[in-house]
């Protein structure tokens, strides 16, 4: 029993840092949020229900100049302020931010928030585990190997998770006649909203798949689903 001891320690402590990092999330977002009252994307926002056969659905507005859409823990969809401003500047359409609200709500459709937990936890015990055997044969570096091997645990499942919610997301605005265009339209802008450059960095490490392989996912599922 106590050769599993570092590794029932591993899972207890991932899962009191994933609860307090939920708690930590809740406040944050309830703090600085409101809801969102841009006319034109609550009318698409009416559409997507519309096709869920759902009365309405909640987006709130987290206010922070990050470029992103998140799915909260309890299931609470939000857009970030930084995207609304980019809307208002005319460089993202109303559309574009729709298909960000569908593919959120594909995570939370999904169960991705609520996996999340296990999926760290896995991690973090994989990381004690190879920590504790690697460090017996590379003392000053096994540790590293081992977080490397974790982190890129964590991001392929990650990048799993993004794929199922692009396909959900297609689906759905496809069902509410707005089409997956805008869809594919945003995320060939994404780099540029966001700074970022998933190019610049090996495939095994991002938490996001390359831009050019989730708009191909996009293009195939589309054209296979209005064949059919």
């Amino acid at each position: 029993m106590l050769k599993f001891l570092p590794i029932l320690l591993a899972v207890g402590y991932a899962l009191l840092m994933y609860r307090f990092s939920v708690w930590r999330t809740h406040k944050a977002l309830d703090q600085a949020s409101h809801p969102l009252r841009e006319p034109e994307i609550l009318a698409l926002a009416d559409r997507l229900a519309a096709a869920l056969e759902v009365p309405g659905l909640k987006v709130n507005i987290f206010e922070v100049e990050a470029v992103n859409g998140l799915a909260a823990p309890d299931g609470r969809i939000f857009l970030t302020q930084g995207f609304i401003n980019k809307y208002r500047q005319g460089i993202v359409s109303a559309d574009e931010l729709a298909s960000v609200i569908a593919h959120e709500l594909g995570h939370v459709a999904l169960g991705h928030t609520r996996r999340r937990m296990i999926d760290f936890t896995g991690a973090n015990a994989v990381f004690v585990v190879l920590t504790a055997l690697l460090s017996r044969f590379l003392p000053f570096i096994g540790v590293f190997i081992a977080n490397a091997i974790s982190g890129a645990l964590m991001a392929r499942l990650s990048r799993k998770d993004e794929f199922e919610a692009d396909a959900y997301a297609s689906a759905l605005l496809i069902k509410a006649g707005i089409g997956a265009g805008p869809q594919k339209s945003l995320l060939k802008k994404l780099e540029a909203l966001t700074g970022s450059r998933s190019e610049d960095a090996p495939t095994w490490i991002l938490s996001h798949p390359r831009i050019p392989d989730r708009v191909a996912a996009i293009e195939a599922n589309e054209a296979r689903w209005l064949q059919g």
